[in-house]
């Protein structure tokens, strides 16, 4: 008999991903789980509702730019400019709103136009990623840290160095902040922050399974070179997935400026880190290819969690910034024994 093994077909090994791909979001959520329930052991002030909101609320920003930062790399890339960039649109709006000249009367326009700059401003800082990388050449790390280096001088440069406050425009804290689902749920104070973050994250659900630029997002991700040959502009939807990215840091600017009630032109270098260590420890592989925004929810969470938990039960900073080290070591290490497996 021929002891030869049989040839592993393209079908086995996305069965083999997509087994290894729901075992890791397995793993991800049983490390919550058992991290929420430390937590509580170790601390009576951990697993009140007051401290559970503060956590959610934490979730969605770095949640948020998680989301979008999913979309890049499943394709093999990797952006590290999503979190000044979500600071450049905050700065946007603020700008607009703050110096759009319309009376409180016509604050409301103010703030529907400082948003929607917010927005165009990520999608274009995007775009421009996606661009260097598509059709410059430049590997996405390079392409990603110089848009990275000039948002951030940007941000500095148009705000002066000074935050920007929306005193004159009390409504645009309550996109973040209020809490209006009170009056559908008495008691349930939860800011509206926490429901955007959900609702993006259904709708990036269904882009990245429904739709043609899902479809497109994982084929470039498993084979670049296969995928191109198929007849398909991967330079062109490769600015399109940098492009999304970009979108989803303007909305996170958006939400952090609210949240803050100002724009903070020295915030947002250090947050891609804690999104792409969230979107690794929800199981997307930074080899590409394999990825789920739910995976990448749960991983925001465990960030959160974690941070929470250790501030809570008075570990110094310098050892949580560690210990978060730590944890990204062994999601990415999982991760390449994922893929060996696989």
């Amino acid at each position: 008999m021929n002891s030869m093994e049989a040839p592993v077909t393209p079908a086995g090994k996305r069965a083999a991903f997509t087994k290894a791909g729901a075992a890791q979001k397995l793993l991800a959520f049983a490390s919550l789980i058992l991290l929420v329930v430390v937590f509580s052991l170790a601390s009576d002030n951990f697993f009140r509702f007051d401290n559970l909101i503060g956590i959610l609320l934490a979730t969605a920003v770095t949640g948020i730019l998680a989301l979008g930062s999913t979309f890049v790399i499943i394709t093999g890339g990797i952006d590290l400019a999503v979190g000044t960039v979500m600071t450049f649109a905050s700065v946007i709006a603020g700008v607009i709103i703050t110096y759009s000249g319309m009376s409180a009367h016509h604050s409301g326009w103010a703030i529907v136009l400082g948003v929607l700059g917010a927005l165009a401003a990520g999608g274009v800082c995007g775009a421009a990623s996606g661009f260097a990388v598509s059709r410059m050449k430049i590997p996405p790390f390079i392409a990603t840290l110089a848009v990275m280096m000039i948002t951030k001088g940007l941000s500095l440069v148009i705000s002066g160095t000074k935050p920007i406050y929306f005193v004159d425009t009390p409504g645009f804290a309550k996109i973040a902040m209020d809490t209006s689902i009170r009056h559908l749920i008495p008691g349930l104070e939860i800011p509206n922050a926490v429901f955007i973050f959900f609702g993006l994250a259904i709708a990036a659900s269904l882009l990245l399974s429904k739709t043609i630029v899902g479809r497109y997002n994982f084929a470039i991700g498993s084979n670049e070179e296969a995928t191109r040959l198929s007849g398909i502009d991967v330079r062109k939807w490769k600015v399109i997935i940098y492009t999304i990215t970009g979108l989803f840091s303007g909305i996170a600017g958006v939400i952090m400026a609210s949240r803050l009630n100002s724009a903070q032109p020295a915030l947002g270098q250090g947050y891609e880190l804690e999104a792409i260590a969230a979107v690794v420890i929800g199981g997307t592989s930074l080899s590409g290819g394999q990825g789920s925004i739910l995976g990448t929810v749960i991983g925001a969470l465990i960030m959160s969690v974690l941070t929470n938990g250790l501030r809570i039960l008075s570990v110094p900073q310098e050892w949580q910034t560690v210990i978060i080290g730590c944890v990204v070591v062994l999601a990415v290490y999982t991760d390449i024994l994922r893929r060996r497996k696989g």
